[in-house]
């Protein structure tokens, strides 16, 4: 018997269904000779400083720096009460752990994600049991049918993974070591008042960085004055056209009284055109999206959409084998997938009008291992979506159509460059004209190219000049960041970057030299909005004055410094390719951080944010708790029963998934209608199709454990 543990129960779910497997037990699947099981994420998690010694209990700046001899790890605590473990993980825990040591289970086999996080969590459940029984890994990258059953063929013993978990166990260890100390050295001695903590992260601070350094630009850019002339000419037929005046290769001159002179000398002259040239270029379709890509892409064209709302709808998609693995930096797929990609192609190309043109061809573009890290591009998978939500429709589109581009007919275009001369002046009159002539791969999302026709004419053709005109313009600040372009600047540390280059020429940055990984920037950007270092005014990012005092305050600039962030990533990179060793990397980030408590101890006292504390709110009683009678009042994150200390579960959260999938969150009056009543008639909620509809909810006990679950009826 082989027992398979999946990340999340959705994903165990589609081994489950590839091996055809249909008896569903107690957190488990059995059936076929396999057992497929699942964790919740993480199960486990490192301990808390007070775990290690009581004293850390209280935050006192004597106790820092403090960094424990040997990490341990202990079940999740519950996120509505950090004393106690989390009673889900606890019981899914002892599920997993009671089937391996089933005696008719001869192996075990982790189908976790393929990346750190995910080899970090298998093995952080697998191996707290001390198994006997030898341990395999299920490397995918998507969830067909197809590709779990050849992944089963192909798996590798979990040792040979030892490099992956290394870079997971360094990236935890060393974030937990420079959160908690910073967090805590910095909260103590820059914040005036309780209960919040002052925020520092390896990632966290040069994110913030990169955003208060481009505000600053804005602040102190000048505007500078600068002239333009241009003129219309006419040829012998009559027909009109534009050029700019360029002398000595500089179309923008600081005095206007230069061009005022060149305008009054060309008045009623004759010119003549000089020089003429055609030239037919090529438009190659976008890369495929890696995860960045994708965000900035989403979160650019459509309002509302953050990258962790992509990331998350991507993330959907993934688990419902509509696409691959999303938290990718490549933008390229591996060779070996050339024969998979032509069945995808041909799949999702049979009811498009266009099929007649898409063609696939094996190219260094789209197929290049070169060009991929752990995981390929995303795309999609041979599994048409019947029904998707509207934003995983946003996101499935997206991916899809940038697929299907790879294999469309290249756009091409002709330019025309005339250069127009009047002999009383030094310089010449620049004109370029652009016309489409194979539409290609824009046809796929219809991107409509702007024509810019000029007459024909021939060199020597002369030419009349009918108006010209001196403009005045001012020079533009660099706008503020959006999450599209702080992405990009993440992504490559800022190395070489410019706002207009394309995915292709991003790829030519060093390999792993990034802020943080494509799984973690989306979570980075919230964090940053989260705790009030950055705000947001439509798609742009600005740092709020109590980000602006952190970076100008804050003692230990290497933490702001993306060369340094950028060293850390890379060397966890090199860790995971087995190139480096994880001891010499934590080394150096328990030298850094003992070196960074000293410098904040020794630092001058200044206040960088001051809490102010408000009078404690009684809370209104909303009616009785169904499960023990104690009174049911509203929190920050659900309303929940007064008497959860004492072990009662009864909550409705905020953010409840069920009420979210129709577009509905929790209001007071709902709760008190349900404690009231036992139901409550909502109004405007959305289906699957966006329709709006109305309908009586009840919130009732599960039969079978303490929780409760939403029902739905349309009776009176």
């Amino acid at each position: 018997m082989r027992l398979i543990l999946a990340e999340k129960p959705s994903v165990a779910k589609n081994i489950a269904d590839a091996l055809k497997i249909k008896g569903k037990k107690d957190g488990y699947f059995e059936g076929n000779n396999y057992i497929i099981t699942w964790a919740f994420g993480h199960l486990v998690q490192l301990y808390d400083a007070k775990d290690y010694d009581s004293k850390m209990a209280r935050w006192k700046l004597d106790n820092f720096p403090f960094i424990p001899a040997n990490f341990k790890y202990k079940i999740k605590t519950d996120p509505r009460n950090r004393q106690r473990s989390d009673q889900g993980a606890t019981k899914q825990l002892k599920t997993i752990h009671y089937l391996m040591r089933r005696t008719d289970v001869d192996t075990i086999i982790s189908a976790c994600d393929y990346d750190r996080e995910g080899q970090l969590i298998g093995d952080s459940i697998i191996y707290r049991a001390n198994p006997n029984k030898p341990v395999y890994r299920l490397l995918l990258n998507e969830w067909t049918t197809e590709e779990v059953l050849q992944g089963i063929e192909k798996m590798r013993p979990n040792e040979t993974m030892q490099p992956l978990r290394d870079a997971g166990v360094s990236r935890q260890w060393a974030d937990w070591v420079i959160g908690i100390n910073l967090t805590s050295v910095a909260t103590l001695k820059y914040q005036k008042g309780k209960g919040k903590a002052l925020n520092i992260g390896r990632v966290l601070l040069p994110t913030l960085k990169i955003i208060y350094d481009r505000d600053k630009e804005i602040e102190n850019f000048v505007p500078e004055d600068y002239f333009k002339l241009t003129a219309t000419f006419q040829t012998d037929d009559k027909q009109a056209y534009e050029g700019t005046y360029v002398e000595a290769k500089q179309e923008k001159f600081k005095q206007k009284d230069t061009l005022d002179n060149i305008q009054k000398t060309i008045q009623g002259k004759q010119a003549i055109i000089t020089d003429k040239q055609v030239e037919k270029k090529k438009e190659f379709a976008p890369l495929l999206f890696n995860l960045s890509n994708l965000q900035g892409y989403i979160t650019n064209k459509y309002k509302g959409w953050t990258s962790d709302k992509v990331l998350k709808v991507a993330q959907s998609l993934y688990e419902k084998k509509f696409i691959t693995y999303p938290r990718t930096s490549s933008v390229a797929l591996d060779e070996s997938l050339v024969g998979k990609t032509a069945n995808v192609l041909k799949t999702l190309a049979e009811d498009l009008p266009y099929k007649d043109e898409i063609k696939f061809k094996k190219t260094k573009r789209v197929f290049n291992n070169a060009k991929v890290e752990s995981h390929s591009a995303i795309i999609p998978t041979y599994v048409k979506p019947k029904r998707l939500t509207s934003d995983e429709q946003i996101v499935y589109i997206a991916i899809k159509n940038r697929f299907i581009m790879q294999f469309m007919p290249v756009a091409e275009y002709e330019e025309t460059k005339l250069i127009t001369k009047i002999d009383e002046v030094k310089g010449h009159f620049a004109s370029k004209g652009k016309v489409q002539l194979v539409e290609g791969w824009k046809k796929v999302e219809n991107i409509q190219s702007k024509d810019n026709l000029l007459p024909i004419v021939q060199v020597n053709d002369n030419v009349s000049l009918l108006d010209s005109k001196v403009t005045s313009h001012v020079t533009k600040p660099p706008k503020h960041h959006t999450e599209k372009t702080l992405l990009r600047v993440m992504e490559t540390c800022g190395k070489n970057f410019k706002e207009d280059e394309n995915e292709e020429q991003m790829g030519s940055i060093l390999t792993g030299f990034s802020i943080g990984t494509p799984a973690t920037r989306a979570e980075t950007i919230k964090k940053l909005k989260d705790v009030g270092y950055i705000a947001g005014q439509g798609k742009h990012l600005f740092c709020s004055d109590l980000g602006k005092r952190l970076v100008e305050t804050f003692p230990v600039k290497d933490l702001f410094d993306l060369e340094f962030t950028g060293r850390l990533e890379k060397t966890l990179s090199d860790i995971q390719k087995g190139e480096i060793d994880k001891k010499e990397f934590l080394r150096v980030v328990f030298h850094f951080t003992n070196e960074s408590v000293a410098t904040i101890k020794a630092g001058q006292d200044i206040i960088i944010n001051e809490i102010s504390q408000s009078p404690r709110k009684t809370n209104e009683r909303l009616g009785s708790c169904p499960q023990c009678g104690s009174s049911v009042i509203e929190g920050k994150k659900g309303f929940g029963c007064s008497n959860w200390k004492s072990g009662c579960k009864f909550v409705i959260w905020k953010n409840d998934k069920y009420l979210a999938t129709m577009k509905k969150k929790p209001t007071k009056t709902m709760v008190k209608q349900l404690l009231k009543n036992k139901r409550t008639y909502v109004k405007g909620l959305t289906s699957k199709k966006g329709s709006k509809f109305n309908a009586y909810l009840s919130y009732e006990k599960n039969p079978d454990n303490d929780y409760f679950s939403w029902k739905m009826d349309f009776g009176k």
